[in-house]
């Protein structure tokens, strides 16, 4: 393909500034976007084939041909990334293949299996009584999302970390800056390496630590004083889990609120069935798939997806949000159905890189506006679904802020 033609392909992301939060395109992009594999634009200014349908999804991101590692050459990117150090590749896994991806992710699977995770609830529905409290003093009015769903996955995924929440100011708004599509290649840099930094200390200063119950002290004294991980492996695990472990949820938890307080009757339903809020979680990470500008991956071997044979070196963008709104899986599929049996979502991707901390999202979803629900009964949005300021530039989606009163 020429550059000149590249130039005529509809570019992905696609805006979405005039949608409001819960449309994910208008008619015009769903026609042309929306369907079999399709060729895009990248922000880049490369072609990349557009995977929008369930199945099309789930075959690329299981397909073993498919890789994860944005250092390979010809690596879709939708924004310009600087090139790593060989020690800022370090650790993490979501960008890595085969053995060396399992051999990492292995070492962290226990920690956030269901029945590990159903141990800290009572540290969660601590954590969310805190910040009903703090919303409560606060207010009315008060910002949602400052004083409730932000600090809520972030002090839980600190107290299971190690990390002292008393820095939350510093990493939060480095990882908004490297989530952030218009953060140029010099501030990525320069904020990753101050977050790599920062905990490149915190495990140093673990060595000496021999009774410590929190996870970067677990790895420091069963795996890298054992030799099976390095200390900068260390560094960019904790990384992810810190950026992945309170953003994606953060936002879930804000847009979710939203949703519910567009009709009055959603929380009352939740206070009256609080044992069906499980089944409503799964609608919400369906309807609202905050990781909106899909997972990209580069063909390495010749594959047929969808029909469309994609060749070696060619990259491919798999769009979760659109294939969790796939007429082919779900009735009615851009409507919020919080009676909907949604399990078959792709909220938290698919194959071997599916997210290993869905369990922990889950649980903070369902305590937190389960309690919300019980503790505010006429919480109500002070500005509409339109006039919300979004994240618009993100690669995970979700709310600035959230007035709400009550």
């Amino acid at each position: 393909m020429t550059a000149t033609a590249a130039t005529d392909l509809p570019l992905w992301p696609a805006s979405t500034l005039d949608h409001g939060p819960f449309a994910l395109l208008d008619e015009e992009q769903r026609h042309r976007l929306v369907g079999p594999v399709t060729r895009v634009r990248l922000p880049t200014g490369v072609p990349a084939w557009l995977v929008t349908r369930h199945a099309d999804v789930r075959q690329v991101l299981r397909h073993p041909g498919f890789s994860a590692d944005l250092e390979r050459p010809g690596f879709p990117l939708v924004r310009p990334l600087p090139p790593q150090s060989e020690s800022g590749r370090q650790g993490a896994f979501i960008r890595m293949d085969g053995e060396e991806h399992s051999r990492l992710r292995r070492m962290l699977t226990a920690e956030f299996m269901i029945k590990n995770v159903r141990r800290i609830e009572p540290l969660i529905q601590q954590t969310v009584d805190g910040a009903l409290a703090d919303l409560a003093a606060a207010g009315p009015p008060a910002d949602l999302v400052e004083t409730f769903a932000l600090p809520v996955p972030s002090i839980v995924i600190c107290h299971l970390l190690g990390v002292p929440y008393a820095d939350h100011d510093f990493f939060q708004v480095r990882s908004r800056t490297l989530l952030d599509r218009r953060t140029s290649p010099e501030v990525f840099r320069a904020h990753a390496q101050e977050l790599r930094d920062y905990l490149h200390e915190l495990v140093v200063a673990r060595r000496g630590d021999t009774g410590g119950d929190d996870l970067i002290s677990r790895l420091v004294r069963d795996r890298v004083v054992t030799g099976q991980l390095t200390v900068d492996e260390l560094v960019g695990m904790a990384l992810l889990l810190l950026v992945a472990g309170h953003e994606t949820t953060a936002n879930m938890i804000g847009l979710s609120t939203l949703l519910m307080l567009r009709e009055p009757g959603r929380f009352a339903a939740l206070r009256q069935s609080p044992h069906r809020a499980a089944d409503l979680v799964e609608e919400l990470l369906r309807y609202l798939s905050v990781v909106r500008t899909g997972l990209p991956r580069l063909a390495l071997v010749d594959a047929e997806i969808g029909g469309q044979a994609i060749r070696a070196g060619e990259g491919v963008i798999a769009v979760l949000s659109l294939a969790n709104r796939d007429p082919g899986v779900f009735d009615d599929p851009e409507e919020f159905d919080p009676y909907r049996q949604a399990h078959q979502h792709l909220a938290f991707g698919f194959g071997v890189h599916q997210c290993i901390g869905q369990p922990l999202a889950r649980a903070e979803l369902r305590i937190a506006l389960l309690g919300l629900a019980d503790r505010f009964p006429t919480l109500r949005a002070e500005v509409g679904p339109q006039q919300v300021s979004t994240r618009d530039t993100s690669v995970v989606f979700g709310l600035n802020s959230l007035p709400v009163t009550w």
